[in-house]
């Protein structure tokens, strides 16, 4: 639990007991997570409080959104620092077992924008079957 005091600290965000246990848990996590399901993760917790958690979590830059066309936002940890231009990666949603990954290896191209266009935010999905569910289907 030190470390992840020592990062969030190092972002500026004080180490609540919420906020501790949210890390950890996004940290354990290989796929995205909505809030909802994070919420069922911990038995004792205000959705409010997790919700203000994930919000800090994004403004600072530790996680990011990942809208996946499920109707659910789901939310990961960044690789780097979240900033547009800055951890720019595909994300891949499986239509079969429903799970979102980051697919950080897989950067996505800076795109020039016509004068007068200011980018806020970069969402790029692939959909499809993963590669444990394309195994199932052998």
């Amino acid at each position: 639990m030190e470390k992840i005091v020592q990062i969030l600290e190092s972002m500026g965000i004080r180490p609540t007991a919420m906020r501790l246990m949210t890390y950890k848990r996004l940290a354990e996590l290989e796929v995205a997570i909505s809030l909802g399901d994070l919420e069922k993760d911990f038995k004792i917790s205000e959705r409010s409080t997790l919700f203000r958690t994930m919000k800090t979590f994004e403004e600072k830059g530790i996680v990011h959104q990942i809208q996946d066309g499920t109707g659910v936002i789901k939310y990961a940890l960044c690789e780097a620092k979240c900033e547009v231009g800055n951890d720019l990666h595909l994300h891949f949603h499986c239509n079969n077992c429903e799970e979102t990954v980051c697919l950080t290896e897989h950067k996505i191209p800076h795109i020039n924008l016509p004068e007068g266009y200011i980018t806020k935010d970069i969402n790029l999905v692939v959909k499809g079957i993963c590669e444990k569910c394309s195994h199932n289907l052998n």
